[in-house]
């Protein structure tokens, strides 16, 4: 059994993540360990990067986990996240190889390396169904009015947390003396982050979404349509898949969805970077590297730290 720290690669969205995990997996005899929000839904694929044939090189793949987990449209959550995450490295460490976990969602590692408790606290349908209603300034000010114990932790980076962040405040005022444990045991680990100047993610971002538009993209999102995804779900994910959706439905036209979503993802990549950042001031030490090198220079630096 290998009970070494766990290592993370993390990153904005368009920083190669994908790509530089699977080598170190390869050079370190690794699994990967998505920590994605969105990629455990079956179907969404080209939306969320899952990029699955970058796992396979040579006629070897490299094996990933908590990816394709649940159907779109289906609920998953931070809390069953942590859940599956345990399972998946005890899973990996049974068999002697190493867990390397990849994503950009912050909050997911955050959770899984510190065993947040917040993330037990049981969702609220009503309560959730008229914050839907407000904008995104009226869920600022709400989050803001409703301080709690959670407040300096909540990740408020997409619609979707800002309204389980609300939802968490509320049930802690709510419930002034619950007792939460730990949701999860904490983990050690080595976090690396890829660090891209920020003109360069500004243009990798603009460069993969034309790329995506073009080449499917657009077509996923009707294919979930068509499968019976609720409209109104696939807009609650957000970015592509809001913006596509709208579109398909005639709100918007095509050159004002696609202009909307690029700003839509440089912003959520700035929101991503500033999640990190409070993550190192929270105690999380990231060893940040050179995002403008290649892939194969960050997987040597990577292993040359790891292994000493």
């Amino acid at each position: 059994m290998n009970s070494s720290p766990l290592l993370v690669i993390l990153g904005p969205t368009a920083s190669g993540k994908t790509r530089l995990a699977v080598q170190v997996a390869r050079l370190l005899e690794g699994e990967i360990i998505s920590a994605d929000s969105r990629q455990v839904y079956r179907g969404m694929d080209i939306g969320t990067g899952k990029d699955l044939d970058e796992y396979t090189t040579d006629n070897q793949t490299v094996p990933y986990h908590l990816i394709d987990v649940v159907n779109a449209g289906d609920d998953y959550n931070l809390h069953r996240y942590q859940q599956d995450f345990r399972r998946a490295v005890a899973d990996i460490q049974n068999r002697g190889h190493r867990p390397i976990v990849c994503g950009g969602t912050g909050l997911y590692i955050e959770a899984v390396l510190k065993g947040h408790a917040y993330t037990a606290i049981p969702v609220n349908e009503p309560l959730r169904a008229a914050l839907d209603t407000l904008t995104d300034e009226q869920l600022t000010h709400r989050f803001h009015d409703t301080p709690s114990a959670y407040s300096p932790v909540a990740d408020t980076s997409t619609r979707k947390r800002l309204i389980r962040a609300v939802e968490i405040s509320t049930y802690l005022n709510a419930h002034p003396n619950v007792q939460l444990g730990a949701a999860t045991p904490a983990y050690e680990a080595r976090l690396f982050g890829i660090d891209v100047p920020v003109e360069l993610r500004r243009q990798r971002i603009s460069t993969r979404l034309r790329h995506r538009l073009q080449h499917g993209m657009i077509e996923e999102v009707e294919q979930l349509l068509a499968q019976g995804v609720p409209a109104e779900k696939l807009v609650f994910y957000g970015l592509e898949y809001k913006f596509i959706t709208q579109y398909l439905s005639g709100e918007l036209d095509y050159n004002t969805m696609a202009t909307r979503l690029e700003t839509a993802i440089h912003q959520f990549a700035k929101r991503q970077m500033t999640f990190f950042r409070k993550m190192e001031r929270d105690g999380l030490l990231i060893h940040w590297l050179d995002g403008t090198q290649p892939t194969e220079v960050l997987s040597q630096q990577i292993t040359t730290l790891i292994t000493g």
